[in-house]
């Protein structure tokens, strides 16, 4: 798979959340193709620390920054120097193979490029649905076009999570229980390795 996420046998399995619970809210559709000048709230402050960057880099590609941000998320929850068991690097956890010889792979700017390349071309493969493209980011461009019953437990998962937590993010709410859900099981350890090495408050 050329993009996955960081070990969740590193992570710890109970945890309190920083952030508040959300009410219920109606689903929004998935969507993409806008413009966007400020990254939704709900993500985790070590997100919202790259918050302008996302904004630059996402407005390079022409993607949604929530998108972007979402990817992010749930890749290293904004550690730069993430590295996963099967050798995936940094913010957005690209695999080495998308990286030149003279490529930094856990420069910001350089691992951003690389990745979201890879998250507009997924989304183009997938006719504009960032369900889908989240799913080709996942588990290979490949994934795309074939039923969701062929994909791993790993794209699956990555998909329960990433749809729901980008609605939130595009519905314009202000907390996410998705995400809530997503950090109390696989971001509470990685979050404060990006916490640390931003040194955040």
């Amino acid at each position: 798979s050329p993009f996955v996420t960081v070990s969740a046998s590193l992570l710890p399995s109970s945890s309190t959340s920083p952030f508040s619970s959300s009410p219920s809210f109606p689903s929004s559709p998935l969507y993409s193709g806008y413009t966007q000048t400020s990254l939704s709230p709900i993500f985790t402050p070590e997100v919202q620390y790259w918050g302008a960057r996302l904004l630059a880099w996402a407005a390079e590609f022409g993607l949604d920054p929530n998108l972007a941000a979402t990817v992010m998320q749930i890749e290293s929850c904004g550690y730069a120097r993430a590295l996963s068991g099967s050798g995936a690097i940094g913010l957005f956890q690209v695999m080495p193979f998308h990286f030149s010889s003279t490529d930094s792979p856990f420069d910001p700017d350089t691992n951003a490029r690389r990745g979201l390349a890879y998250l507009a071309q997924s989304l183009a493969r997938a006719g504009g649905d960032p369900r889908l493209a989240l799913a080709g980011y996942n588990g290979g461009i490949g994934v795309i076009s074939r039923g969701e019953w062929t994909w791993s437990a790993q794209t699956n998962r990555y998909v329960y999570y990433g749809a729901p937590i980008y609605t939130d993010a595009s519905a314009g709410v202000i907390s996410s229980d998705m995400l809530n859900e997503w950090y109390l099981k696989f971001g509470v350890s990685l979050c404060k390795q990006a916490h640390d090495s931003l040194g955040l408050p």
